[in-house]
């Protein structure tokens, strides 16, 4: 069993970063709870451990200190920025990292920016601080800054329930490559109309087959749960078919 421990910044009477009608201890708290969900929704053999699940203020010494005493096998602090500028999503490690560290930043970092480019979101790269969480930290630890509540635009974006959905996945897929976890079984015919799910977030059996049709342009990357219209069937098959003419002509020139 790996165990993930997920630390939702300030909270409480600490409310970080304010801005365009954005508090920084909200936005982490719902990014922490969609990212525990997910992870021990859809993946054998783990443990989502959390500073806090509420709007409450701890100190920084107290997150480390549980998180070293759970044993914890990764941490993974969860930030929004400030400060104007172009915002941006960026990561940090501590100035002195471990190897296992850095593989971690890099697993979510892509994962993130990944997840994120279909919103047109800045990198502003993976750097490393020396930053409590992850220097006092027994584990591999990342921070992620995950855009600028400030900015007008990025605000704009993290009021988005997509936008969100896509933070939580990119890092979501991120800890899931660093630990090695296991898919858990699902059959796509138990998914049906009714089903309680969240139509902005792939299923494990279809995410290789969704990324390939997005990469070939078949889809927008956007809404991979969402019903089908047979207008956008259409869509979807006039694609495919200008493709495969496309091909067609390229053989015979």
């Amino acid at each position: 069993m790996k165990k993930v421990w997920i630390d939702a910044g300030h909270g409480g009477t600490d409310p970080g970063a304010s801005g365009n009608g954005l508090q920084e201890k909200n936005v982490v708290l719902a990014i922490a709870k969609g990212i525990q969900q997910r992870l021990e929704a859809e993946y054998q053999e783990v443990q989502v451990l959390m500073s806090r699940s509420t709007d409450v203020f701890l100190e920084l010494p107290q997150r480390t200190a549980a998180a070293n005493r759970a044993g914890a096998d990764i941490l993974i602090s969860i930030h929004c920025n400030a400060g104007g500028g172009s915002g941006g999503f960026e990561s940090f490690r501590y100035t002195k990292p471990s190897s296992e560290s850095v593989r971690l930043q890099n697993h979510l970092h892509t994962d993130i920016m990944a997840a994120l480019r279909p919103f047109g979101v800045n990198d502003r790269g993976q750097k490393s601080a020396n930053f409590h969480m992850v220097r006092e930290s027994a584990m591999p630890a990342v921070l992620t800054e995950n855009l600028f509540v400030d900015v007008a635009s990025d605000a704009a974006k993290l009021k988005q329930n997509e936008v969100i959905a896509a933070l939580v996945n990119g890092h979501v897929t991120g800890i899931a490559k660093h630990l090695g976890l296991q898919a858990k079984e699902a059959s796509p015919v138990a998914e049906t109309p009714n089903s309680a799910r969240d139509i902005h977030t792939v299923s494990p059996w279809a995410q290789a087959a969704w990324d390939e049709a997005v990469k070939n342009g078949l889809f927008d990357g956007k809404r991979p749960g969402a019903p089908l219209t047979r207008e956008e069937a259409a869509i979807v098959f006039n694609r495919l078919r200008n493709q495969l003419m496309a091909m067609l002509q390229s053989d015979k020139d």
